[in-house]
């Protein structure tokens, strides 16, 4: 046990030290700090000098005397960065002013006959999409209020003919979650597929890119004669597992803070699309188990695969299977998001290499029974035994062959060396 620490602290300290994971920490520790105050950066970039908000220039050309008018006074409303002013001159000397840059866009408005406007929206770029939009929704309003006056309609009566339907949804199954719990829930399952499937996806290949490293520097030999291949492969796999704990401790930490320190408050713009307000807690810890669960599972697979190859530019095609596998599952686990009940994703989610991620994506969308993760956790764990087991003698016998090789054929003559040992 003594040479399983030595291996573990080893493994760890080797790569908490390395520059890459010094300089990948540092980047996304970053990016988290941008991700959480996005909302106080764009609005620096959004303010003019004043402080205040920067107008949007907007040039009304109509033949109807009053719409400039009313359109100024839904822009109140709807985006008071819109400005709307009455243009004056001639259609032909406004086009020449928007093209020097005296104002932001020019509408042209016309009224049909029957009561029907008529816009054409002109500007340097169709970026300010917002804008645009905005316009053409105060326009649907005057013309429906233009409507409504010819018709002798009320106030009331008009709301009426534009209220839209009253509908609902609600299942008869007591069990099952509501639309608005699977949209509270869709988001942090979201974010912790994604967290999962980087983990495994990084952290598999760390370990063997070390295991390749140490075959080639023939330290290999050394350890093999010393140390149980099956400590070896397991305390290579805490110790990066480590590494990931660690990482990912600092994130958490990085974020909350910057989260509670932000001058943002925990609701619309980015936040509106993840809400955690509602996060379940089991949700969460199952998130925290099939992590540990799927990390286990593609490092062993990756720690065997590793000791094949006597290059590190030989490990991207033998753990192509790996690679194919966890990819496979994100996307099947982000199908799920969608839905969550297709009879595929149930079988796949008692698929041990797809159980990390498809089960957890049903666990976090459906209210299922205990049993279902429970049996799903049981065979993962298995196979992760059985792969800890045959990984070791594929790891005895693969890190004593050397050669350009690195086909999966090797895993034959792998199992072979291990038995002469």
């Amino acid at each position: 046990m003594n040479r399983f620490g030595l291996i573990l602290a080893k493994s760890y300290m080797n790569k908490i030290k390395s520059r890459s994971f010094i300089i990948t920490t540092i980047i996304f520790t970053l990016v988290i700090i941008g991700a959480t105050n996005f909302q106080s950066i764009t609005s620096l970039f959004d303010a003019n000098g004043d402080g205040g908000e920067e107008q949007w220039q907007v040039v009304v050309y109509e033949e109807e005397t009053d719409i400039a008018d009313n359109l100024s006074a839904q822009m109140a409303i709807l985006n008071q960065s819109i400005e709307i002013t009455r243009g004056e001159e001639p259609l032909e000397e406004l086009e020449t002013q928007l093209e020097n840059g005296e104002f932001d866009a020019l509408l042209t408005v016309n009224a049909t006959e029957v009561g029907r406007l008529q816009a054409e929206y002109l500007s340097a770029s169709l970026t300010a999409n917002s804008y645009s939009g905005d316009l053409q929704a105060a326009l649907q309003t005057i013309q429906s209020n233009m409507a409504a006056n010819r018709l002798s309609l009320s106030a009331d009566e008009l709301a009426t003919l534009n209220m839209p339907v009253s509908f609902s949804q609600s299942a008869y199954v007591e069990s099952a979650k509501s639309a608005e719990e699977l949209d509270q829930a869709r988001g942090l399952v979201y974010v912790l597929i994604f967290v999962i499937y980087m983990s495994v996806l990084i952290y598999s290949m760390m370990i063997a890119t070390e295991v390749a490293t140490e075959k080639s520097s023939r330290v290999m030999e050394i350890l093999i004669s010393s140390v149980p291949p099956i400590q070896q492969i397991f305390a290579k796999i805490l110790g990066i597992g480590l590494v990931g704990l660690t990482q990912i401790l600092i994130w958490a930490v990085v974020g909350t803070l910057s989260v509670n320190l932000s001058g943002d408050a925990l609701e619309g713009g980015i936040y509106s699309l993840f809400d955690f307000s509602a996060g379940s807690i089991s949700t969460i810890i199952y998130g925290i188990v099939f992590f540990i669960l799927g990390y286990f599972l593609y490092a062993t697979l990756a720690a065997f695969l590793g000791s094949l190859v006597s290059r590190t530019e030989d490990l991207q095609q033998v753990l192509m299977p790996v690679n194919i596998l966890i990819v496979g599952g994100a996307l099947l686990a982000f199908y799920g998001l969608a839905s969550p009940e297709a009879g595929f994703i149930t079988v796949t989610s008692y698929i041990p290499f797809f159980t990390p991620l498809v089960m957890f994506t049903r666990v976090g969308m459906l209210n299922i029974p205990f049993w279902e993760p429970a049996i799903a956790i049981l065979l993962t764990l298995l196979t992760i035994l059985v792969l800890g087991w045959f990984g070791a003698k594929v790891y005895r016998g693969g890190v004593l062959m050397y050669g350009n090789s690195s086909s999966l054929k090797d895993i034959k003559q792998a199992v072979k060396l291990s038995k002469k040992e």
